[in-house]
């Protein structure tokens, strides 16, 4: 049985992770094929859509293959997980995830690899390293670092709080508290809306902007001269900008 359901609808690719028995816990297996799929999206697709199954998102790391690795191996799975957050976040596809239940660990580690989250009210974030005597290795130190800064993710991850939706809303966690049972519709419909945009608009955006975050003052709005100078002399721009006169919807290549 596939670890990860693919649905393709229209140009949204729905991935919901399924290991409903573990709720979802990150084993390599998982991981392998979300990142297969990341590796080479149909060409079709332009938005993502990733959730979970059975009342849970992703539980984090599957803790019976942690048991069974080594120092050399902790790392090498820690900098596989890297670069899988990585082609996720940076891959160019807009990726919205609809959470519920568990979002812990190494779950919120995925989550914060996406661009857009949206929280149902049985949302849990948590990083419980501290409780298990271990230490984040999926990148929450940088991805969940830089939205609480560390002086709250070390907080966190001393007591094992819980967050939940209302409370990771605020807290920049997730960008939507919605109710039971809307996070895959509001998703979808936010897909529709993100894949209706100039995808080389969508490609700059999701490429520039976290990585201007780690640039100097100058760099970064240097960078971002180039990426308006990119995308502003595109055709889709022109298009845009003629709709916009003409008052009606764009359409993008």
């Amino acid at each position: 049985m596939a670890l990860v359901d693919i649905e393709i609808d229209g140009g949204t690719a729905v991935l919901t992770m399924n290991r409903p028995d573990k709720r979802n816990a990150m084993s390599d297996d998982l991981l392998r094929e979300i990142d297969a799929f990341f590796s080479a999206p149909p060409a079709e697709v332009k938005v993502v859509v990733l959730t979970g199954t059975a009342g849970h998102f992703c539980s984090g790391l599957d803790l019976s293959e942690h048991k069974q690795r080594d120092a050399e191996g902790t790392m090498r799975h820690s900098r596989a997980w890297h670069q899988v957050m990585d082609r996720i976040q940076y891959g160019g596809l807009p990726v919205v995830s609809a959470m519920f239940g568990a979002v812990i660990g190494g779950g919120l580690e995925l989550a914060t690899a996406t661009h857009v989250r949206i929280a149902e009210p049985s949302t849990i974030f948590q990083l419980p390293e501290g409780r298990r005597g271990i230490f984040v290795g999926g990148g929450a130190s940088v991805r969940v670092g830089r939205i609480l800064g560390a002086d709250r993710m070390i907080e966190m991850m001393l007591t094992g709080r819980k967050y939940g939706a209302d409370e990771g809303l605020g807290l920049g966690l997730t960008h939507y508290s919605v109710g039971e049972g809307e996070a895959l519709p509001m998703a979808m419909d936010l897909a529709r809306k993100i894949a209706s945009n100039a995808p080389l608009s969508n490609y700059v955006m999701i490429q520039a902007l976290s990585r201007i975050e780690d640039m100097s003052k100058a760099d970064g709005l240097f960078t971002e001269s180039l990426c308006a100078a990119l995308t502003q002399t595109s055709p889709d721009a022109v298009e845009g900008l003629a709709a916009f006169l003409e008052k009606r919807n764009p359409t993008f290549s």
